[in-house]
């Protein structure tokens, strides 16, 4: 091994020293450094090992490791706060290093000043300006987005999970076209530096009160509240659903462990009978049930099979979609893949192991129950407001928070907002939305902070980029009343239509948009629009 580089200690907690080799880790390990961090960037020139080998190494020699890479005289705040976050996380001491160490230096610097993360809050630290209930795409995005506008603001996340989710592209991965991991994060790197995570469940609102109760007894106090605690799933409405999911070829999309499970059924698939279910609105991305059907019979397509497999799309509604414009490509690629359509159609209970589907079929004014045997069934279970939110005083007659649909403000309380998934109003709940809506109630709730009425609203915008094959997308977009919001010139896209340029948008664009712009409070190309303004 060649000589230990030097190692200069800044505090109790963080070393420092030049480029690591990794004949020097084991070194590190014996003088009682219990992590690593490696701020240089792999993609940078000369000759030094890149930070997986150096993660592998550490982990032999009983390491923590952490790979925060920053630009050599291009080191940002952001930088100095995944460093924070880092350092928030790992047990010490610490080295973390560089080509020279000085950007380890600089960035320890950054993380000292930078405000720190917290998992409960204090005594002292109970109430905050903004506290926002949800820490999925709505919440995040919105914290995110009132921080980069103010932050002198104290704001606090409530949220239990440890995991995080880019859930648009599930479909992707029942199609065989993305992989789960690609879709996880972990929760705590996505909550903003300067947000308080309560890492607990709410439990009850008390308005009147500015209060949140936690589930684990916690009394939060507010000035201004947002609710984006998403939507939940009812598995169990569906008589012998859950004992049977993720074997005995039923599956759902809808399901971060079980949308691998599509694509293994789908590729195992040669011949028999496929179904597709569809329950009642709202939920949350309406078009995803039929584009698991489309992605699968793409698949059966290319592989020759699709005229041995019986394929069913069962819908408890009485259209294919509820955006008329869009339905005619959608009809060519129900009679392109044979599918048969039922309408009005509601799956009401599952026999795995028997592999019988029951419907409640409507026939005129009679409703039948008819049981279908299969090989494959997709489910997408109903959906409605989380029990708390349905239960509280916030809640509208539907269960979901009662909003007025252009501010997004509590139609009783002024200084209470909603988005996404559980508000009542009546967009589409599709990510999209949430990335449209996020901006929008952040300006409108710092105006309430400041005593001020909103000062922007929201048009009802929604996008679902239908995969009707592998490689292509019907970009649906649509606003209040179903009117047509596109967001490109009709001679680029014409969302109408079927498009390879949508496929890309769907596939490669969309998911670093997401990780690296919405959830930052980079608000690419949905600025909020104000009141009154064209």
């Amino acid at each position: 091994m060649t000589s230990m580089p030097k190692i200069t200690k800044l505090n109790e907690i963080v070393s420092v020293s030049p480029q690591l080799e990794l004949g020097d880790v084991t070194s590190l390990a014996k003088a009682g450094f219990k992590s690593i961090i490696c701020n240089r960037p792999d993609e940078e020139e000369g000759d030094h090992p890149r930070s997986a080998a150096v993660a592998k190494a550490a982990k032999k020699s009983g390491l923590q490791f952490a790979y925060v890479p920053a630009v050599s005289g291009a080191i940002t705040d952001q930088d100095g706060e995944k460093m924070a976050d880092a350092l928030a996380d790992l047990p010490t001491p610490v080295l973390a290093y560089c080509r020279s160490g000085a950007r380890s230096t600089k960035l320890t610097e950054m993380a000292d000043a930078a405000p720190k993360k917290s998992s409960a809050p204090s005594a002292e630290s109970s109430r905050f300006n903004v506290v926002v209930v949800g820490g999925g795409s709505a919440g995040i995005a919105t914290a995110a987005s009132m921080l980069k506008r103010n932050k002198n603001i104290s704001l606090a996340i409530i949220d239990p999970a440890d995991d995080h989710y880019y859930q648009p592209g599930w479909t992707m991965v029942g199609g065989g076209a993305f992989s789960a991991e690609f879709t996880h994060r972990k929760e705590k790197d996505l909550i903003p530096a300067r947000a308080t995570w309560i890492k607990s469940a709410a439990a009850s609102f008390d308005p009147d009160n500015n209060a949140v109760t936690t589930a684990d007894g916690q009394e939060i106090h507010y000035d201004v509240l947002i609710v984006c605690p998403g939507i939940k799933l009812d598995w169990a409405a569906i008589d012998g659903l859950p004992e049977t999911l993720g074997k005995n070829g039923v599956t759902s999309n809808y399901r971060f462990d079980l949308a691998p499970y599509t694509f293994r059924l789908v590729k195992e698939l040669t011949s028999g009978t496929a179904l597709f279910t569809q329950p009642p609105m709202p939920i949350k991305c309406a078009g995803a049930p039929q584009k698991a059907m489309y992605l699968s019979c793409s698949k059966w397509e290319k592989e020759g099979v699709l005229a041995n497999i019986d394929v069913q799309f069962h819908n408890t509604g009485a259209a294919l979609f509820g955006i008329k414009e869009y339905v005619p490509a959608l009809m060519e690629y129900i009679d392109r893949y044979n599918a048969h359509l039922n309408l009005e159609s509601t799956l009401v209970a599952v026999d795995g192991p028997a592999q019988i589907a029951t419907f409640e079929q409507k026939h005129g004014e009679e409703t039948k129950r008819v049981d279908v045997k299969f090989d494959m069934i997709h489910v997408v279970p109903p959906q409605m407001a989380p029990d708390f939110v349905r239960s509280s005083p916030l809640a509208a007659e539907s269960g979901f928070v009662d909003v007025d649909p252009a501010t997004l403000r509590h139609v009783k309380y002024a200084n209470i907002f909603s988005l996404g998934d559980a508000c009542s109003a009546p967009n589409a709940k599709t990510m999209a939305a949430v990335r449209k809506q996020a901006p929008i109630v952040a300006v409108n709730a710092l105006a309430a902070l400041a005593g001020k009425p909103p000062v922007a609203d929201y048009d009802g915008y929604g996008s679902c980029p239908l995969t009707v094959e592998r490689g292509k997308v019907v970009l649906a977009e649509f606003g209040y009343g179903g009117k047509l919001l596109p967001s490109f010139p009709n001679w680029l896209i014409d969302g109408t239509r079927p498009s390879r340029l949508s496929w890309l948008l769907k596939d490669t664009i969309l998911p670093p948009v997401y990780w690296h712009g919405m959830l930052k409070g980079r608000e690419w190309m949905v600025k909020p629009h104000r009141i009154g303004a064209e």
